[in-house]
């Protein structure tokens, strides 16, 4: 984190988001300051609570996507939930605590994959010994008193014989191990065993789902359930990866990448609540609305720092970001109860986008759309091409669309590029000509029939 400063992220945030500088300005300063925090003495970085975030804006501006690259710009354990999810009649805001379970699993596959990264050139090495033993294994010295009795049984052997055949094999062997590891034997077949994931659980109460409880057999019984395997043919290319991933797990203590996964979560997690609007507003009695604050008083312990006990033990939420968001065009930040207000210090209001807006996210991020067409179609020989005068074109249509329906945002590009390549995909492996370029009267032709300028007459007195 120290190279990241907040100039820094917010440069980094601009590769993938268009406009909204003032939701990225306040999620780097809130990130800068968990460095910040992890510098002071111990008794001070209890006292500093993280700055939650509340973003309000309409559907498709970048709410969600600030949110995630800000969690992969720093490996940070991210999970996202919708506010929604617990207003179901009858749930009445039950289980939210579910959401710091997914964070913790998140945590500890993120830590899990850096140990595995670590000891994977270990986990290869013995995982190429294995691939000679599949190739030209030793002879069994259980089956017999003599190991190689099953490769010679037809040759009276003495203990000088059993010495040459052996040195022969591991001759062999040795020739073999060099063929494996300069890549001439990766298109050979061979027969492995893999270890099936065997995880049950148990659903003591079926009124409160297993993510109420999560219990593992395994945690119970431990080595007294036999691992179970399963037979599979697969090249040497392959069976080097699946192999080379067992072994390189079972080089790693898991106890301590729970424990690092847990300090992880808990230190530098961000949870994401997505539709905090759609829980705002007082409760009506009946119907579906009934749970609408009781959910908003559920998630307010976890907000406001609490321990949520998992299957991995107890993990305490005071240090966790939460960043929450909504359209709030219905209901207003006011309707949300005061206590969640509260917990929210930092607002970003997020800007509708603009014609201009669409231009530049058609063409500047790193995973741009019409870089994503270009590569699509490309696999098909097709090489691609935009004027810029059909970029605006794209970009007015959107814009238009939204503004004659509803607002998606952003997500309108796709739905337009979908309509306006709709059939050069579909004929893309038998059209001759290669080399297309889409212009400005193209676009006109395929996509203004679908939308009219707005008729202001009907608005006149």
């Amino acid at each position: 984190m120290e190279q990241f400063t907040p100039k820094k992220i917010v440069k980094e945030l601009d590769k993938y988001i268009i406009g909204q500088d003032e939701a990225k300005k306040s999620v780097a300063i809130a990130l800068r300051n968990r460095y910040r925090r992890n510098l002071l003495a111990d008794e001070f970085k209890e006292e500093i609570k993280p700055k939650n975030i509340l973003m309000i804006g309409p559907t498709g501006v970048g709410k969600t996507e600030i949110a995630r690259r800000l969690s992969k710009l720093v490996d940070a354990p991210f999970v996202k939930v919708e506010a929604t999810k617990f207003t179901e009649v009858g749930y009445v805001g039950r289980d939210v605590d579910s959401m710091v379970r997914d964070l913790i699993e998140e945590s500890i596959r993120i830590i899990k994959e850096k140990k595995i990264e670590e000891v994977y050139e270990k986990g290869k090495i013995l995982a190429e010994d294995k691939i000679i033993d599949i190739l030209l294994p030793f002879p069994s010295k259980s089956k017999s008193k003599n190991p190689l009795e099953i490769l010679f049984k037809d040759v009276e052997t003495d203990e000088e014989t059993i010495s040459e055949k052996e040195e022969e094999i591991i001759k062999k062997r040795k020739e073999l191990k060099e063929k494996l590891i300069k890549g001439e034997l990766e298109d050979k077949i061979i027969e492995i065993e893999v270890e099936e994931n065997f995880n049950p659980t148990i659903e003591l109460f079926s009124g409160y789902g297993i993510e109420e409880y999560n219990i593992n057999m395994e945690d119970i019984f431990g080595d007294f359930l036999p691992k179970k395997t399963k037979k599979r043919k697969l090249t040497i290319k392959e069976a080097r990866r699946v192999i080379g991933n067992q072994e390189a797990q079972k080089l790693i203590d898991m106890d301590d990448v729970i424990d690092q996964g847990i300090k992880n979560a808990e230190e530098n997690g961000i949870i994401f609540i997505d539709e905090i609007d759609k829980i705002a507003g007082k409760d009506y009695g009946s119907g579906p609305d009934v749970s609408r604050e009781g959910v908003q008083r559920d998630i307010l312990p976890i907000i406001e720092g609490t321990t949520v006990m998992t299957k991995y033990g107890p993990v305490k939420t005071e240090h966790i970001l939460f960043i929450a968001a909504g359209a709030f065009h219905v209901s207003k930040v006011e309707d949300l109860i005061p206590e969640i207000q509260g917990r929210f210090p930092i607002r970003v209001e997020l800007e509708n986008l603009t014609e201009e807006n669409f231009v530049e996210i058609l063409t500047k991020p790193k995973n741009a759309i019409i870089k994503q067409y270009q590569l699509l179609l490309g696999t098909e020989g097709i090489k691609l091409e935009f004027t810029q005068d059909a970029i605006k074109a794209i970009a007015k249509v959107a814009y238009m669309s939204n503004e004659q329906s509803e607002n998606i945002g952003a997500r309108r590009l796709q739905t337009v590029l979908e309509k306006l390549l709709e059939d050069i995909s579909f004929e893309a492996s038998e059209l001759q000509d290669k080399e297309i370029v889409i212009d400005e009267d193209y676009v006109n032709h395929k996509l203004m029939k679908h939308i009219h300028e707005k008729d202001i007459s009907k608005y006149i007195l």
